[in-house]
């Protein structure tokens, strides 16, 4: 468990997606990773990490049961817990969770909010991300550097879109997840953005955006390849390849 001395850390793990893309008959989270759910192994990662004190899961509302049921043995002293979601937006999601999680602990300083698609995401990272909150950063996201040439294009029909620019990719980094917040502060993001989270086109795309357009301050440390996410059949056939490889690290 954490340090007490430097404040509670709790989870927010977002587990309500589908899983439409990747082609499963069941709720993406529940989907196996070398012999483990997606559920299981990222919630089992969060706890390894040993700087997190409390995780609740946000499941598809009528899964509420089947998910406790896969994450029991890690939820011994009121460790993991599962809540409904939203089926508005993953942003609706994360603020059931949050409310949730500071109910549950509600002296927690320090919060995280982790995809359970990201499941093979080291504990270290997680680490890494506890850590830099508890140096004083509000916001804290892991991102690894843009390796392709991006460019930003506008649709000009007939299944063609033009390019109007090339961005710097020196200057661009993919995030991840987990990421870490102070407490007050990703309250107050999901407080003053609440109104865009009843629509999916609306919502935020992740935490960091939203505490970005209420001003805050936001900074990246370097983040995992293994921390991918699992959205489709590539990405599935990637991770159960890095999943049952040995000395994947801890």
């Amino acid at each position: 468990m954490s340090d007490k001395t430097a404040g509670i850390a709790v989870a927010v793990l977002t587990a309500a997606g589908s899983g439409t893309r990747l082609g499963a008959r069941c709720p993406k989270a529940l989907v196996e990773v070398g012999g483990e759910s997606l559920l299981h192994r990222a919630a089992r990662g969060l706890l390894a990490s040993g700087v997190i004190d409390h995780i609740t899961i946000t499941a598809p509302g009528p899964e509420v049961d089947r998910f406790t049921a896969e994450v029991v043995d890690l939820a011994g002293e009121g460790a993991v817990a599962v809540v409904a979601g939203s089926p508005d937006s993953r942003q609706a999601s994360v603020a059931l969770g949050l409310d949730a999680a500071l109910k549950a602990r509600p002296e927690a300083e320090v919060v995280l909010v982790h995809d359970a698609a990201r499941a093979l995401t080291p504990p270290d990272l997680i680490r890494r991300i506890v850590a830099a909150v508890r140096a004083g950063h509000d916001a804290v996201v892991p991102g690894l550097p843009v390796v392709d040439t991006v460019k930003e294009v506008t649709d000009e029909g007939e299944r063609v879109e033009r390019v109007v620019g090339t961005p710097d990719r020196a200057r661009l980094r993919a995030i991840q997840t987990p990421q870490g917040f102070a407490r007050a502060t990703l309250e107050a993001a999901h407080r003053l953005g609440a109104l865009r989270a009843a629509d999916e086109a609306q919502a935020a795309r992740d935490d960091a955006a939203l505490v970005e357009a209420m001003g805050g301050r936001v900074v990246v440390v370097a983040g995992d390849p293994l921390a991918l996410k699992v959205t489709t059949p590539l990405d599935l056939a990637l991770a159960e390849v890095l999943a049952r490889r040995e000395g994947i690290r801890s």
